[in-house]
């Protein structure tokens, strides 16, 4: 197999500029452009032929508008005579459409799986799936990494004695765990039942949060409902400070300023798997912002070089 192509989609070319800085191989052009009926077109601008090409493009808004460019970009490179194809997706929002909990209702997660694989996709990338089980949708080999070590080397600077990692509710109190494992903390978790109209209710803290350094950690934060029923929670058992921490930091209507003006707030921790609006940015210096392309990089060299990718996670 012959040397890597690395190609963006127009979702975050910022981050794969990035990756291609670590992995020391440039960046190759893409050109999507639009006809008059609103179709999509894509090419790609260089040598894809016996190569090993990784396509870049988290499922950010507008997702669908994404999704497509990268079922082109899929296509493109194997009828380009592509070697291999791996679909690098930091961030694949369909992953919360998991399971039939309605009548008559559609699981996104394992659809848009097959539309990938139906497109070209040989093999996928992710970072932080909303569900660990949604890799299990896909019928090619899929990489599934986490920012656990990123956001722990932020948080070792800090005092931790006094501290303890919350999750927001049941679902991710194994992540939350490995996290707390590697800081060296106590961890607790929120029992949180959700109704419709995507409302959430927090009923209680499972574990000790009294006079605690609280890290409340999710995968991702998008209109930030969950975090701030926590955040009341955490004030009424008297937690003595809160930093929020997640991989995807998506922020929508609003979120990322309801959250940096919480009077209990100190610190806001995300990735880049996902673009952060430049005026989200601006209005609040709590904002903090981790590169994991150093780690996306790595698991694309392994990949390319036959190498194992879950050695990067041992004693996780």
């Amino acid at each position: 197999m012959r040397d890597i192509a690395v190609f963006s989609g127009s979702a975050h070319p910022t981050l794969a500029a990035e990756i291609c800085a670590h992995l020391e191989t440039p960046l190759s052009p893409v050109r999507v452009s639009r006809f008059a009926n609103d179709c999509l077109e894509v090419q790609l601008q260089a040598n894809c032929r016996e190569r090993d090409v990784f396509l870049v493009q988290p499922l950010v808004a507008p997702v669908q508008e994404h999704l497509v460019e990268l079922l082109l970009m899929c296509d493109a490179a194997r009828g380009a005579s592509a070697a291999r194809i791996t679909a690098v997706v930091p961030h694949y929002s369909y992953a919360r459409s998991d399971k039939k909990d309605a009548p008559r209702i559609s699981i996104g997660g394992r659809l848009v799986a097959d539309l990938m694989v139906a497109a070209g996709a040989n093999r996928v990338l992710a970072m932080t799936l909303h569900s660990p089980q949604v890799h299990g949708f896909f019928s090619v080999p899929v990489d599934h990494l986490n920012a656990l070590r990123e956001l722990a080397l932020h948080f070792r600077d800090y005092d931790l004695s006094h501290t303890t990692v919350v999750s927001p509710d049941l679902g991710n109190a194994k992540e939350a765990a490995a996290f707390a494992r590697l800081l060296g903390v106590p961890v607790a978790a929120g029992a949180k039942q959700r109704f419709a109209g995507d409302t959430v209710a927090i009923s209680s803290v499972i574990g000790d949060v009294a006079g605690r350094d609280v890290i409340v950690l999710d995968d991702e934060i998008a209109k930030g409902s969950t975090v701030m029923e926590l955040l009341e929670r955490l004030r009424e058992l008297g937690a003595r400070s809160v930093r929020v921490a997640c991989t995807h930091g998506l922020f929508a209507a609003g979120a990322l300023k309801r959250l940096a003006d919480h009077p209990d707030v100190e610190e806001i921790v995300c990735t880049n798997t996902v673009p952060i609006p430049s005026t989200e940015q601006t209005d609040t210096d709590k904002l903090t912002v981790l590169s994991i392309a150093p780690a996306l990089a790595e698991a694309m060299r392994r990949i390319h070089n036959g190498e194992s990718v879950s050695a990067l996670f041992e004693g996780l």
